[in-house]
């Protein structure tokens, strides 16, 4: 009887030690587990540039190449959502939201000069402060002149360009332009107030929907937000600040065509064919100026990251692999 008491405590104290050892080890495996899932979580940061609270989303590790992306309108960094946890896992994401926009700060149009170049400026001391030296672009809509800005004034800093209906053609520029062109020619007031209803909730919802062949891949919460955004006091005259500056964008396509020529960075083209606003041959047209730029088009509108997120990450993935660190 002895025996078995004396085998029966023997049997438990071994089984209390492995436990222990099992138990010991846990927290370094969770640790070492929750190290590596902080590298691919978001971040959200904010920092002060000129005065303006600037928001940004940051993820991955911050050793590995860095991808800025710049959001267009009427959203901000929040349509980068589902693709920053795929890219993250290789590469170092900034994402701000742009003055005006998302969680940045939005001042008031008189006290705030609301044009491409000073979005621009805004964005230079935004990567100054970050001390981003090197970096591939992602542009997008309005990301776009604000993007190409910032390459033709830091061209060492660029390793590559990605666009995703990031327009710098004439040929891109559907008739949905029309009335803003007449509010480029002749910048009335009665003009002005003719496209009041460019940030109404009919006008982002088009946005989204317009040429998408299954609108259930559009979550709701993505136009919504934006909305939300855009229906803030003072916001319709920050926007139509903003439209009414878009056209120093299309006098600077040609500086844009020089750098591309002189440089030839690396580019890969992502286009939603649907787009109401930047046509297919948009996206062609950057060949003429960037012969080796790939090109590849979705099936879809706009915001082709809301349909095809999966199929453009894994484009991006593998240009960004072929890209000088």
């Amino acid at each position: 009887m002895n025996k078995v008491i004396r085998q029966t405590i023997a049997s438990l104290s071994l089984t209390l030690c492995m436990s222990n050892i099992s138990m010991a080890q846990l927290p370094q495996n969770l640790i070492s587990k929750n190290k590596n899932m902080d590298n691919h979580s978001i971040h959200y940061q904010n920092i002060k540039v000129n005065g303006l609270n600037i928001f940004y989303r940051e993820s991955g590790d911050v050793t590995k190449p860095t991808l800025l992306l710049l959001h267009g309108y009427p959203t901000s960094s929040h349509m980068f959502r589902n693709l920053i946890p795929i890219l993250s896992k290789d590469y170092h994401i900034i994402a701000p939201d742009l003055p005006g926009f998302g969680f940045s700060d939005a001042p008031d149009h008189n006290k705030f000069k609301y044009t491409f170049d000073n979005l621009a400026k805004t964005m230079q001391d935004f990567i100054d402060h970050l001390k981003m030296n090197r970096f591939t672009v992602y542009i997008f809509d309005y990301g776009a002149p604000v993007g190409l800005r910032l390459a033709m004034n830091n061209p060492e800093k660029i390793t590559g360009i990605i666009s995703q209906n990031g327009n710098a053609y004439k040929e891109g520029l559907s008739n949905e332009w029309d009335a803003i062109q007449r509010y480029w020619n002749e910048p009335t007031q009665e003009n002005r107030m003719a496209l009041k209803d460019f940030v109404s909730k009919e006008a982002t919802w088009f946005q989204y929907h317009q040429g998408v062949s299954d609108t259930s891949l559009i979550a709701p919460e993505s136009y919504m937000l934006d909305q939300q955004f855009l229906d803030r006091d003072g916001n319709i005259d920050i926007q139509l600040d903003l439209v009414k500056d878009y056209k120093t964008n299309i006098a600077l396509y040609p500086k844009f065509h020089e750098y591309f020529r002189k440089y030839q960075p690396k580019t890969l083209l992502v286009w939603g064919n649907k787009d109401p606003y930047f046509l297919p041959q948009g996206a062609e047209a950057y060949k003429k100026d960037l012969p080796k730029a790939k090109l590849t088009f979705y099936n879809t509108g706009h915001f082709a990251l809301e349909t095809n997120v999966t199929e453009i990450a894994a484009e991006i993935l593998e240009f960004m692999h072929k890209l000088p660190n």
